[in-house]
């Protein structure tokens, strides 16, 4: 039986919508005018927001973390991922109606031992010797890894050996709620009511 999703058609459109605006207004320098959020949306969680342009990753950035609202999270995710990914420059205004959005909202880690890894389901975090590596759930199967190669390729995330997952490191995971829009600006196009 598939899970639940923990969030309506509306509230996913909001928070959406609510990332693009945030990008919008700090690639344009305007202030970010933020409407009330519903209770459910101000419960604190740790989220990512990917951005992708013409199929290809544009940013990303996200809390492991549950330290803010979730609406407040995915405000400062998304700026983020347009503004201070270090492996992009800055989102333009001439890219802004061409961003296709992806949220992630996390669940609390847990330590797993690698046999109970499940690809597709969990993300991971590995951690040895003051790095840490993480990858999202839905990282696995887009590029077609089985367990044991997602668990190295998060230490390679960490910077550390690929086979340390197997010497000591701390191993811990994550489920998350993913959403996002199939064609770029979806989310603006019609305005969600809770």
């Amino acid at each position: 039986m598939p899970d639940i999703p923990e969030y309506t058609d509306e509230e996913r459109r909001w928070l959406l919508r609510l990332a693009h605006q945030s990008i919008r207004a700090a690639v344009i320098g305007e202030p970010l005018q933020v409407s009330t959020a519903s209770p459910h949306l101000c419960e604190p969680r740790g989220a990512f927001t990917t951005l992708h342009s013409g199929g290809n990753l544009r940013g990303c950035i996200g809390y492991v973390i549950a330290a803010a609202p979730l609406y407040q999270t995915i405000c400062e995710t998304a700026r983020a991922a347009a503004m201070e990914d270090p492996r992009f420059p800055p989102v333009r205004a001439a890219e802004l109606d061409m961003l296709q959005l992806e949220i992630s909202v996390l669940s609390p880690m847990f330590t797993i031992a690698p046999e109970d890894v499940v690809v597709g389901k969990h993300g991971l975090l590995i951690s040895h010797g003051g790095r840490r590596g993480l990858l999202l759930p839905q990282v696995a199967p887009e590029w077609g890894w089985d367990r044991e190669t997602f668990l190295a390729q998060t230490c390679r995330k960490a910077g550390l050996p690929p086979d340390q997952w197997r010497h000591g490191a701390k191993i811990e995971a994550f489920t998350a709620e993913v959403f996002g829009e199939f064609t770029p600006c979806e989310s603006l196009q019609d305005e969600p009511r809770f």
